[in-house]
């Protein structure tokens, strides 16, 4: 199977434009039109990662993280990431990243915690703004419904719940056609007056390129009227962290034992509260400090992630807890995440996950 289409896959999962400015997600080594063996599915493609990948002969490692981040101005064998991009070059081995992309859709690594520790009904807990626009465009009354289907079709139109979202407007449209002009309505060199609709949808950013092919094909215009209008609004399918309830209240020391036992963490640091009941948790896989007033705003009874410094742990203002479980620890089912995508659509593909602890960090117990 060619790369491309694997990628394509991915890329309908969880887009790399949902991905953050500082991150480097997608294919980072190969070209996409080589031909895949086999997948071997990991957290990070360091070194020990590509050499399990030439032993079980697949040449496309899927990871999450991203092993460059930032450009490299020599690859010279100096660094564990110039090691990892001669190795996997040499030995034909692509590497593809699906990081904070996978992070910020409801499909992905925050939905995945939730399942694991119990939490219902969950939502994203900050949705980010800039990902949606509306088209606008100027339809002939009788061909309004057919471009207005098109686009639905391509995934426009889609609003929470609700999907063949739309607005329309009857108005009069003129125009002039020069003499290189072939219009549909009328004769060139004449001014035309035609009733038209005025077409207002809504779509994200990840489905333009479709949604504007949809718009070209179906209308009958020579020249398309259309308007792409950035909106401010958030787009509550994408962002940051997740928040939902667990069936029951419980006491903090109860749901500690559980969470600790559900993510598999020798350690849990957490900011203690005398009598706290938890029934509201909000996660964040990896680093999710930035999240602490999100989650208190949201009503949260804790914040369970990572990476955070001394200081943040007094963020919680007493109200809320604060655990951190290890970065890799809150991560660490992104493997079995990736690989059960992966197979829902190439059932029969040799999809391998990697059977290497990439934990850089060892607790003394």
């Amino acid at each position: 199977m060619l790369l491309a289409k694997i990628i394509t896959h991915l890329e309908s999962i969880a887009h790399p434009i949902f991905q953050e400015s500082y991150d480097n997600c997608g294919l980072l080594v190969g070209n996409r039109n080589m031909e895949v063996t086999g997948i071997l599915v990991a957290l990070d493609s360091i070194e020990a990662i590509v050499d399990e990948a030439i032993e079980k002969k697949c040449n496309l490692i899927v990871a999450h993280h991203p092993i460059v981040f930032s450009g490299l101005k020599k690859i010279n064998g100096n660094s564990y990431v110039e090691r990892v991009l001669i190795k996997a070059i040499k030995n034909d081995i692509a590497i593809y990243a699906i990081h904070t992309n996978l992070d910020h859709v409801l499909s992905g690594v925050n939905s995945k915690i939730c399942e694991k520790i119990g939490i219902q009904n969950y939502k994203i807990l900050a949705p980010k703004k800039g990902l949606l626009r509306k088209l606008v465009t100027y339809c002939p009354k009788q061909h309004t419904a057919a471009v207005r289907k098109s686009l639905w079709d391509a995934g426009a139109g889609e609003i929470g719940n609700y999907f063949e979202v739309s607005f329309s407007a009857e108005g009069i449209g003129t125009f002039k056609g020069n003499e290189n002009s072939n219009p549909v309505f009328g004769v060139k060199g004449e001014l035309i007056e035609e009733s038209e609709d005025r077409l207002e949808i809504i779509y994200s950013v990840n489905k333009e390129t479709a949604i504007l092919s949809a718009l070209f094909k179906s209308h009958p215009y020579e020249e398309v009227g259309y308007e792409l209008i950035p909106i401010a609004n958030s787009w509550q399918d994408v962002g940051s962290g997740m928040i939902g309830n667990l069936n029951t209240p419980i006491p903090l020391n109860d749901f500690l034992q559980t969470l600790k036992v559900a993510m598999n963490t020798a350690v849990i640091r957490y900011t203690p509260i005398a009598g706290k009941m938890i029934a509201k948790v909000a996660v964040c896989g990896g680093a999710g400090s930035f999240l602490v007033q999100d989650a208190l705003s949201a009503g949260a009874d804790i914040l369970i992630s990572a990476d955070f410094k001394y200081h943040q742990f007094f963020d919680g203002e007493g109200e809320m807890v604060i655990a951190d479980i290890g970065h890799f620890e809150s991560e660490q089912f992104t493997i079995d995440l990736l690989a059960d995508l992966l197979k829902q659509k190439l059932p029969t593909f040799a999809i391998l996950k990697t059977g290497i602890n990439t934990n850089p960090i060892t607790y003394l117990t």
